[in-house]
């Protein structure tokens, strides 16, 4: 059993930088004809000068030959209290960058710089709107007070819901949802609303993080959460809606950094990228419309044309290894290590 797809793309993508990018880069080249690349460094790719290196750092290190050659990376803005409403006209101009992240700070990796409060940015999201250019958020609150689980609902009363009625015209993207309540809130949101889902949030709930003890390679943020939520992201995904479309959040860490005392957020699913999606479509009789949401769907809602070319995935068990090179001897495990992938990407 096989089926043929057009060329997907990947709206929610982590490459880090050096020996990481270098190391991880292949596998989202080899399946993904684009990807929007997310701006959390050390220090983070707060300028357009600055996107405009880190893109040619990735194009530097492609490989020559074969699918990968033909990968775009489409870069993004990290937004902070002091981003300027010049920069987004900067931004806009460049034709590299096709949106701004809002991380707010301490939300998860990297994001310590990210925004205090959302109104302090409202001239910069003012001029995104004018622009036509794209907020992406991590949809959650950072307070303590706030259940890990509860963030992401706090954060659309408490920030999203808001920021849409205040911006009429910002077109945003609620990245990596993960619960019921975000569906909903997508579904019936104004025009201009879009949101990614991962496939760890498709195939998994929060079982998975305690499956025979503490599994430190599921841990993610926006957390996994209830088995209802997962049930309703894989309908909304499943489901021809276009405000649904492909995000992997796939962010590659170090073996060593995810499995200590305190390991960081984050699953590396680019090995799988695309193969993971269909094994979810397969699983609820979907593989219909997996080509919409991987395919089309994103690259309407960025105003960017569809791929002309097309991929091929074969019905066809597969075991990633225990762990993938890193760079400078590093290592990280990726999703389902040592565990069946039932779709393959043909090459």
């Amino acid at each position: 059993m096989h089926i043929e797809i057009r060329r997907p793309d990947d709206w929610h993508l982590h490459l880090r930088d050096g020996a990481a990018l270098a190391a991880v880069l292949p596998y989202t080249a080899a399946r993904f004809a684009r990807a929007i690349v997310m701006p959390n460094l050390k220090p983070p790719v707060t300028t357009t000068d600055a996107a405009a290196r880190y893109r040619a750092r990735i194009l530097a290190a492609l490989p020559a030959v074969g699918p990968f050659a033909n990968f775009t990376p489409l870069m993004t803005l990290y937004l902070t209290d002091l981003t300027p409403p010049a920069e987004i006209d900067r931004a806009r101009a460049s034709g590299i960058v096709f949106a701004c992240k809002l991380y707010p700070a301490g939300a998860t990796t990297n994001a310590d710089s990210g925004v205090t409060d959302i109104r302090r940015i409202d001239a910069t999201l003012a001029r995104m709107s004018e622009l036509g250019l794209p907020l992406l958020v991590h949809g959650e609150v950072t307070g303590r007070e706030v259940d890990v689980f509860d963030r992401e609902s706090r954060f659309i009363d408490e920030v999203l819901a808001p920021t849409i009625a205040r911006f009429p015209a910002l077109r945003v993207v609620f990245e990596h949802i993960t619960t019921a309540r975000a569906v909903e809130f997508v579904r019936t949101a104004r025009d201009g609303v879009g949101a990614t889902i991962t496939p760890q949030h498709l195939l998994h709930n929060r079982n998975a993080l305690f499956d025979g003890g503490i599994r430190p390679h599921y841990y993610c943020l926006p957390i996994l959460k209830t088995e209802p939520d997962r049930a309703a992201l894989l309908e909304a995904a499943t489901s021809g809606n276009p405000r649904f479309f492909l995000g992997t959040d796939s962010a590659p860490h170090a073996q060593h950094t995810k499995e200590n005392a305190c390991g960081c957020a984050g699953m590396f699913t680019a090995h799988a990228g695309i193969e993971l999606y269909a094994e979810a479509f397969e699983a609820v009789g979907k593989l219909n419309r997996l080509e919409g949401f991987a395919s089309d769907f994103g690259a309407d809602f960025y105003g960017l044309p569809r791929n002309a070319d097309r991929i091929r995935l074969e019905k066809r068990e597969w075991r990633p290894p225990a762990s993938y090179p890193l760079g400078e001897g590093e290592r990280l495990v990726p999703m389902r290590a040592g565990e069946p992938v039932r779709w393959e990407l043909a090459t």
